[in-house]
Order: structure tokens, then sequence, then C-alpha cells
């Protein structure tokens, strides 16, 4: 058997780099697929950090949908409160003397 057999080749530090942005880029993907899903889900990353998702119920729905159209309703109506307010024109720049 030769001795470099079971050896990994000699990589560099921004190989090593590139390839733990890829790992950490895929768990990052996957925990982001479960926290949208509207399943109920516990998360636990190595009892460094826990997390429960619920979905909402029914009651936080509705106020949740109610909250949105408020919220739709006072953009609808700031333009408007802008356009009636000129903004105001700006100062003209003053003209520099010139040394001769």
């Amino acid at each position: 058997m030769s001795e470099s057999e079971g050896q990994l080749q000699d990589y560099s530090v921004d190989q090593l780099a590139g390839a733990v942005v890829l790992v950490l880029g895929a768990i990052a993907g996957l925990l982001q697929v479960i926290w949208m899903s509207k399943c109920h889900c516990k998360v636990n990353l190595c009892y460094l950090f826990r997390c429960e998702r619920r979905p909402p119920t029914e009651e936080e729905m509705k106020s949740l949908k109610q909250k949105t159209q408020e919220l739709k309703g006072k953009k609808k109506n700031k333009p408007k409160e802008e356009e009636q307010e000129p903004e105001p024109e700006p100062e003209p720049e003053p003209e520099i003397e010139k040394l001769v």
C-alpha cells in the first residue's frame, strides 16, 4: 500500500473558506425552509440556540390582517399629504469671485 492513501491533498485557505461558506449556506437554507413553513417546529442547534415556531392562530391572523389593512391605508394617504405641501426650493449657490 502506498503512504499517500487516505490523505487529503493540500488545499489553500481560500478553498477551505469556500467550502465552509457552501456548507453554512446549505444549513442556513434548510433552516429558512423549516422556519418559513406553516407547521409547528422546534430547532435545537447543539444546545447553543433553541427556538420554537408555531403557526399563528385564527385570532392572530385576523388581527394581523387588520394591521396590514391599516398600514396600507396610511401608505395611501401619505402621498396625498406630501403632494399638498410642496418642497421648498433650494437656495442658489453663491458665486465665487475670481482672483486675477
